[in-house]
């Protein structure tokens, strides 16, 4: 080995060492950051362009060559940006715009939904279609690469940068936001390194105006910032991994071997851990971006506090919820109107279910339920109202489950969210207890109530979902994951052993401490919250830095040998 070999290593591409929060490389990487951008940050364009570069090279340690995909969509989008901003004619500008969206979406389709469409052509055809690497052949025939031409590799990522490019073109044809001016620094805004690969998702409006305000970080936000990033890395190790390593995986692994306790515990648990760790993410991520100076969008707001489905779900993935709200369930006219793009939505949603389901008897029986639906809606125009409203939010949260991965499991899940969020809207003007929800025990029993359905709910969420690094870049087996949830389901209906719950909370007595510690913490009052983050960060730094060393000390303490990826690097 030469004295350069740990410098290669540092800069070659290993899908084995990737850049992320829980990787030391990563710290040495942002720690070289922080030294050269406390030498440019006076200098905006040279900042800009030496942390969109940090952010292509960190980009390229996470995911190998698909950070020519991350350049492509930051071109595009500039350039389109600018020409909906100097075209007059609103008919061409929609045009500009609309080339926007189709090309991300196309890009977006093509990496994650490959497999699912072929699955759709092959069982409406009877056929036996393969996916095909255009971007791979290409690349094997101009550059000599070794790709694999008949599988396609999911870039990391890529519904949050392409969202995120998105929410940029519609704001510019709003005229909320004028186009940036400099490659540099719309580029910058798209490969953003804390939040580029799982959020939250940075609106163009929030984060563009950050770019030409002067470098600022006072002792308080600095104290601030290392809590987000200690905060994240207590809820990633010592939770999320540590019940996910030790309990929940098991059972989800095999479901059929445990008994409906432990299925149900296992379930309850990835509620925490799911939380625990796509906010972990979140919480680092802001962390890290504000010790450069910059402010991320707030992502979670205590969720498992919330009081009915409508509630959590202004209190879960915000970045996303308000995304969906903003440039979907609005613009399908919200809860005033059906448009086209509701019932053409819909169509897309019945054609996929049937194409999935291999009968076009769906398509005859959803073609029959909605033409009565609007042929009642002629004739009750407050009927005609509800239906418009709630078409609308059931294909807002359908596509928020597909955003999540193409497979019969996240459109369940998704599909299943809409109808209580349906079901809530009916059931608060009956309910005899809107009058005494501000009552303690009426207020437990409904955060118990709606975390217990987000968290059944999660069965079809766990079992869609990939889990370790090689699974990421995997294509789904559809019915395996729908077999799998619904066996976890039979378990815990039709297989629930009470007897075994002593020796089974006895035998992980660790697992569900730990479950126990995190929700306490998580339904901590947010006063108290708010007070021990200003005292941590009004501490000394030789305190603070005390603090840095024993959490880090202790987090690699009960760290797996393996590398867990974060769960939404998939989405």
């Amino acid at each position: 080995m030469t004295w350069w070999s740990p410098i290669a290593s540092f800069f070659a591409f290993d899908p084995k060492a990737p850049f992320i929060f829980t990787a030391v490389n990563f710290w040495i990487f942002f720690a070289l950051v922080l030294v050269v951008d406390s030498f440019v940050h006076r200098r905006r364009l040279l900042r800009h362009s030496f942390l969109f570069v940090a952010s292509i090279f960190f980009y390229y340690k996470t995911t190998g060559l698909f950070f020519l995909l991350l350049l492509f969509t930051a071109i595009w989008d500039f350039l389109v940006g600018k020409k909906i901003y100097v075209t007059r004619n609103p008919a061409a500008k929609k045009r500009w715009l609309a080339a926007s969206i189709l090309m991300n979406l196309a890009v977006l389709f093509y990496f994650k939904y490959a497999y699912f469409f072929t699955d759709i052509y092959n069982s409406m055809t009877g056929g036996s279609g393969t996916v095909f690497n255009v971007l791979g052949y290409w690349s094997n025939g101009f550059f000599g690469t070794h790709f694999e031409i008949d599988k396609i590799i999911l870039p990391i990522g890529i519904s949050f940068f392409t969202f995120q490019s998105i929410s940029y073109t519609v704001e510019v044809y709003r005229g909320s936001l004028k186009p940036v001016k400099r490659f540099a620094d719309f580029a910058f805004f798209v490969t953003f390194f804390p939040q580029l690969v799982a959020g939250p998702i940075v609106r163009s409006t929030d984060f563009i105006p950050q770019l030409y305000k002067p470098y600022q970080l006072t002792k308080h936000e600095w104290g601030l910032a290392v809590f987000w990033i200690l905060n994240g890395l207590i809820k990633k190790v010592l939770l999320a991994d540590y019940i996910a390593v030790n309990f929940i995986d098991r059972v989800f692994a095999k479901p059929d071997s445990y008994t409906g306790f432990e299925n149900l515990m296992a379930i309850y648990g990835y509620s925490l851990q799911v939380y625990a760790d796509f906010s972990g993410y979140t919480d680092m991520a802001i962390g890290v971006a504000l010790l450069m100076g910059f402010h991320l969008t707030k992502n979670f707001n205590s969720p498992y506090k919330a009081v009915n489905v409508s509630d959590f779900w202004r209190r879960w993935h915000m970045s996303l919820s308000n995304w969906l709200r903003d440039y979907l369930y609005i613009p399908l006219g919200g809860n005033k109107a059906g448009t086209v793009g509701t019932y053409f939505a819909l169509t897309i949603i019945l054609l996929v279910v049937a194409a999935m389901a291999a009968s076009w008897m769906v398509v005859a029986v959803g073609a029959m339920l909605i033409a009565t639906a609007l042929i009642a809606s002629q004739f009750v125009k407050s009927f005609a109202g509800w239906l418009t409203t709630n078409l609308n939010l059931m294909i807002t949260m359908i596509v928020g489950g597909l955003w999540h991965g193409a497979s019969w499991n996240f459109m369940i899940w998704g599909a299943l969210n809409g109808f209580a969020l349906v079901f809530y809207k009916l059931w608060k003007r009956i309910s005899p207890w809107e009058n005494y929800k501000d009552r303690w025990y009426v207020r437990a029993w409904a955060i118990f109530l709606t975390f217990s359905f987000i968290t059944l709910t999660r069965v079809w969420f766990r079992a869609g979902s990939n889990t370790s690094w090689g699974g990421l870049n995997e294509e789904h087996d559809i019915w395996s994951e729908f077999l799998s949830a619904t066996s976890m389901l039979q378990q815990i209906f039709l297989n629930m052993d009470w007897s075994v719950a002593p020796q089974v909370l006895w035998a992980y007595a660790n697992v569900f401490l730990v479950f126990t510690f995190g929700m306490i913490i998580h339904w901590l009052p947010a006063s108290f919250k708010e007070h021990y983050r200003v005292r941590f960060a009004s501490l000394p730094i030789p305190a603070i830095a005390a603090a840095c060393l024993l959490v880090i000390f202790f987090s690699y303490q009960v760290m797996s040998a393996d590398m867990h990826p974060f769960i939404y690097f998939q989405f």
